[in-house]
């Protein structure tokens, strides 16, 4: 349980809005929400895509359903894709057509937001904005080309559904790329809390009526075994019981096996609400090749932070044994953990916290972007500015010091080189994710879609406005979204 102090400490945060914006929070389940945006409109259904001459189609069938799940010893009701969390992996590569019918077993209105990929338009996944919602035993069918090779994910953008077990992994492969591993792995880190006594719509109730729950402030006052208030401060609200990867906690961890000298490629995404995670595989050190899909000139070290909605893939050599591969949760108590073994020999615990550690750890936005992922150079044509405010009680959260739904949206023309100046006003740190499209730091050219800003941090981005319609710009972390904090960019 948070304890009471943890309100008190963080009562109010630099950059508080200027509206009340109290009907953004009105309906956790998502109708009339953040993400949700709540329009009368009716969008009606999409018109269908037909191949191109020799173009491949991969066709899958999504369905959400209340299921009951087995977190490694412990057992939860929560909501999945199906009987598993993380759901069914979705694979195609580059240039392919995907055709993915959902069918909403749930009791609930949902959809599905492809993160990450520069879609068209109307298959964003975003009630309100680009779809009707998917109502209680409704199917709907997203069809969209994957124009870039990458690691990326999929997820609800209805309410706070992501906080349950509704993700997956989607990786676009490069039919060019010559590989150049012996093995891949997908590594899914998620904070959870759903089914062990209380949801996230309850977490969200906490978090607005200012409570101090299971579900309700983390963050300062729990902090992490290790881990000191740099680089992000106060990085979450909600304090979770368990941390997992791959659907599995740490007293009955996922194991992944090789062979000692094997190459192997990791694929990490961070599915989580509210965590920033470090992440490390004791006695090994990660070559860190591409940043949300984007290659990167490769980086050596011996861990990494990753934000909410971030992916980051590394190249690993096996050495030979039993080692940890953990996840570590920034600023809060608790650890998640995956087994390697190459060998035989008695399994870690979560209390065999890897050294890399303790040493350097990578921050993402640091790395350097391959030529081949930099934007070609130009100067902007339209310059805004993006700011980022928020406080604790009431707990409500926006963007450009006013909540979504009653926030302007940024204005571009498509054809523009665009630069948004990012500044983040508070002491909580935001991974910022741009929909249906991807941007590059002007301070190094690394190609991104979300982005982690620290407490007070500004950056700037570029990106070409060349993907029309409407599309959501908000923090990842699910309870700041839901409570405010997220904009449209609207091609005007």
């Amino acid at each position: 349980m948070a304890a009471p102090s943890s309100l008190s400490r963080r009562r109010f945060l630099a950059g508080s809005l200027t509206v009340a914006g109290t009907a953004v929070l009105a309906g956790c389940t998502g109708r009339g929400s953040a993400t949700t945006a709540g329009s009368s409109t009716s969008f009606g259904t999409p018109p269908p895509l037909a191949p191109k001459p020799g173009q491949n189609v991969v066709a899958a069938t999504l369905t959400p359903t209340a299921t009951t799940l087995d977190l490694g010893g412990t057992t939860v009701s929560t909501w999945a894709y199906g009987d598993a969390a993380p759901g069914p992996l979705i694979r195609a590569s580059a240039g392919d057509l995907l055709r993915v019918t959902v069918d909403n077993q749930l009791s609930s209105d949902t959809s599905v937001h492809w993160h990450g990929i520069r879609l068209r338009n109307v298959a964003d996944g975003v009630p309100g904005v680009t779809q009707d919602p998917i109502a209680a035993g409704a199917q709907y069918m997203y069809e969209f080309e994957v124009p870039d090779p990458g690691t990326y994910f999929f997820h609800p953008h209805t309410g706070v559904q992501l906080d349950r077990g509704l993700y997956a992994p989607l990786i676009i492969d490069d039919p060019a790329e010559p590989g150049q591993y012996d093995a891949e792995w997908i590594v899914v880190l998620d904070d959870w809390i759903d089914g062990t006594g209380t949801s996230p719509d309850d977490v969200l109730q906490d978090l607005t009526n200012g409570a101090g729950t299971s579900g309700g402030m983390g963050g300062m006052g729990h902090g992490s075994m290790n881990m000191g208030p740099a680089p992000f401060g106060d990085a979450g609200d909600v304090t979770y019981p368990y941390y997992v990867i791959n659907g599995r906690n740490h007293t009955a961890p996922s194991v992944f096996e090789g062979s000692p000298g094997q190459r192997v490629r990791i694929r990490v995404i961070n599915a989580a609400s509210d965590t920033i995670f470090a992440v490390a595989l004791g006695g090994h050190t990660f070559q860190v090749t591409h940043s949300d899909g984007f290659p990167v000139e490769p980086a050596q070290t011996g861990a990494f932070y990753i934000g909410m909605g971030e992916r980051y893939d590394a190249i690993v050599t096996l050495g030979d044994g039993v080692f940890p591969l953990y996840a570590e949760p920034f600023n809060k108590t608790g650890a998640a953990l995956a087994v390697v073994r190459t060998a035989a020999g008695d399994a870690p615990t979560v209390s065999a916290r890897p050294g890399e550690l303790s040493g350097d750890v990578l921050l993402g936005s640091d790395l350097t972007p391959a030529e081949s992922a930099l934007l070609p150079t130009q100067t902007p044509d339209r310059e805004l500015d993006l700011s980022l405010n928020g406080q604790m009680q009431p707990y409500q959260w926006g963007m450009n010091g006013a909540v979504f739904g009653e926030n302007e949206p940024l204005i571009v023309a498509e054809g523009e080189r665009v630069r948004i100046r990012i500044v983040n006003m508070t002491m909580m740190a935001h991974p910022i994710h741009l929909h249906g499209h991807t941007f590059a730091l002007t301070s190094s050219g690394l190609r991104k879609d979300t982005v982690l800003l620290a407490p007070m941090e500004s950056r700037t981005i570029d990106l070409d406005a060349d993907n029309a319609g409407d599309w959501a710009l908000h923090c990842h972390n699910i309870y700041h979204a839901e409570a405010g904090m997220m904009t449209l960019l609207n091609y005007g």
